[in-house]
């Protein structure tokens, strides 16, 4: 039997699906056929319905659609908050029905960033400590210049003792901002980032938001209403009734 024999019988990795070609890289993010439904009273209520979809390095996509449509129920299994009732989603190569709840926490604090639209600082941390929690839950006690470069780069250089009380909804988000992208994630998803702000505050959030993407070259998926910030994504997933309807790049 010669090498070449004994190679096609390898047997293909535990994470390699039907269509996945060896040799080239995995998507970011893969969901396949996945599903969602939450048992109300004596019936199932179906919330997502056989998503499939596949996010590439550095790829930025905004979700949109109807409220009641499964958004912020996808970004939730995306990032393994949740689990789906039925198909797979792979994260960062990683399978998450195999990771338990220790190990899926683990994979956010290395590789996952996160943008929430309530901001979901700690209301007793200056906006400095806020900003270097994800470093902290790894361990590492040597960010402190980075968070206050970080800072800086948002126009908060000056409010780096101040507690979120003290700060703006703006400012609170540019915060929020800064600690999402202090562990250099590689993906980072944003539910309804402007959705507490008024149309003012919100350009510079979401300036910031794609400029530091870009800076770091880090995946982006983002959740929103504002057709407008859809626009900015490379990418358009439009949702409907828990299914995805169409998937286009905008011209």
């Amino acid at each position: 039997m010669s090498t070449d024999d004994i190679e096609t019988q390898k047997d293909p990795s535990p994470l390699q699906s039907e269509g996945d070609v060896p040799g080239v890289n995995r998507p970011l993010l893969k969901l396949s056929g996945v599903g969602k439904s939450y048992r109300v009273g004596d019936h199932d209520l179906s919330v997502l319905r056989g998503v499939s979809l596949a996010v590439e390095e550095a790829e930025t996509c905004a979700i949109v659609g109807p409220s009641g449509s499964g958004k912020t129920t996808l970004l939730g299994l995306c990032a393994g908050l949740d689990d789906p009732t039925e198909g797979e989603v792979e994260l960062v190569g990683e399978r998450l029905r195999d990771l338990n709840q220790d190990d899926r926490a683990d994979l956010r604090s290395r590789s996952v960033g996160f943008v929430f639209q309530n901001f979901q600082l700690i209301p007793t941390l200056t906006a400095l400590e806020n900003v270097l929690v994800p470093l902290e839950l790894r361990g590492e006690r040597s960010g402190k210049a980075q968070a206050i470069e970080l800072l800086n780069r948002v126009g908060l250089g000056h409010r780096v003792d101040h507690y979120p009380t003290q700060l703006s909804g703006g400012e609170q988000q540019r915060v929020a901002l800064a600690r999402a992208f202090i562990h250099r994630p590689r993906i980072l998803f944003a539910d309804e980032p402007t959705g507490n702000l008024d149309e003012e505050t919100s350009k510079p959030i979401v300036e910031m938001l794609f400029e530091l993407n870009r800076e770091q070259n880090t995946a982006l998926v983002l959740v929103t209403h504002d057709p407008q910030l859809a626009a900015l994504a490379g990418r358009v997933i439009s949702m409907r009734g828990g299914s995805v309807v169409q998937d286009e790049k905008p011209a």
